[in-house]
């Protein structure tokens, strides 16, 4: 693979990108955030209400290391309110074939299992 000139982040562990992705979604939230934009959710409401039950303080952490990794964005809330909404950036929206074969996995290999995201 071509190198890239890119400034090293002083967070990262190595400069391995499988290593660096996961430094950025590799916990057991993150993935489950994206999911859920990509299902057409986008408040912080909404996040805390999906069925897994993420703690709110995570929810805020995880929301802000993915505003700062750029693969979301604060945007105006639809409604109109003063509260915002969430949306997938480009970078955001490239997950979603990492989505759909982990979902495509989990359909395969775990029993009991169901999708939503298509």
């Amino acid at each position: 693979m071509a190198a890239r000139n890119k400034p090293e982040s002083p967070e990262r562990r190595s400069p391995c990108p499988v290593a660096c992705a996961l430094d950025l979604f590799g916990d057991r939230w993150t993935l489950l955030v994206i999911r859920d934009l990509m299902l057409g959710r986008s408040r912080f409401k909404d996040f805390a209400g999906s069925p897994e039950g993420i703690p709110t303080n995570i929810l805020s952490d995880r929301l802000t290391r993915l505003t700062e990794g750029g693969v979301i964005e604060k945007v105006p809330a639809e409604d109109g309110s003063k509260r915002f909404a969430y949306a997938l950036t480009k970078k955001g929206e490239s997950l979603k074939p990492l989505l759909l074969a982990i979902r495509d996995w989990g359909l395969k290999w775990e029993p009991g299992t169901e999708a939503r995201l298509g």
